[in-house]
């Protein structure tokens, strides 16, 4: 009973962002005590932080909004893009993550017979409407504004249904000792299940990315196929993906 109202609240706190305390009683039916302790429970897993008379999503300080990330780099992310739609094929199940530069790649997946996508990315979902071609099947789950992407458990139990041969992965850091890393800490549990779970890893980053680390790693480095970025790496980067034999794809 208190996981699923703890469960519950953190849906809840996501798709709103604040709260008040007087407000979250009246919804969950719960004293002050009990709203308290569960809020505590959210703040140790990060999740939230407390204001006065209330709680606010702890989650957006990390993460730039979807609409600033969206004009950054946005002629890198197309070519990134259409580089990734080349290893989509007729019949596949995919999934397509979230993020600015996957959701580039519907247009260039116009042309591919019997293709089945399961995405959380909002973007993808209103994107592919005009390809009848495209099978969209959405995960489900809440959905974070800040990143138009649906997230939650329910999302990630909601995937183990499907047999999904490739995932094109976003990141918002790419490290060779921190790993494939990401900004939004509520989309970490699906970014995992999806590396864990299918045949091909394939991850879509612009150059700024490369170096950078950032709050959350979904999986390490060597852990993904094939890595397409804008612009050929260090050197460094170069040797790395050589010695654990991931396909680097650049124009």
């Amino acid at each position: 009973m208190k996981e699923n109202r703890i469960q519950e609240l953190k849906n809840y706190i996501i798709a709103n962002e604040r709260a008040s305390l007087d407000d979250l009683c009246t919804l969950f039916n719960v004293s002050k005590n009990t709203m308290r302790r569960d809020i505590n429970e959210l703040e140790k897993q990060s999740i939230i932080k407390k204001v006065y008379g209330g709680i606010v999503l702890n989650d957006k300080k990390t993460t730039e909004p979807f609409e600033s990330r969206e004009e950054k780099n946005i002629t890198s992310k197309q070519v990134i893009a259409k580089l990734a739609s080349q290893f989509v094929q007729d019949g596949d199940i995919i999934y397509i993550d979230s993020g600015t530069t996957t959701m580039h790649m519907i247009p260039h997946l116009a042309e591919v017979r019997n293709l089945t996508i399961i995405t959380n990315n909002l973007n993808v979902i209103m994107g592919s409407l005009p390809y009848p071609n495209l099978n969209v099947l959405c995960t489900g789950g809440v959905l974070f504004r800040t990143t138009n992407s649906f997230v939650d458990m329910d999302a990630v139990n909601s995937l183990k249904k499907f047999n999904i041969s490739k995932a094109f992965m976003a990141s918002t850091g790419i490290s060779i000792t921190k790993g494939i890393t990401n900004s939004s800490s509520f989309e970490y549990d699906i970014k995992r299940y999806m590396v864990e779970h299918c045949d091909t890893v394939v991850v879509l980053a612009d150059a700024t990315k490369l170096g950078r680390v950032s709050l959350t790693t979904y999986c390490e480095l060597k852990d993904i196929h094939v890595f397409i970025t804008n612009e050929l790496p260090g050197d460094e980067f170069v040797d790395f993906f050589e010695s654990n034999n991931i396909q680097l794809i650049t124009p």
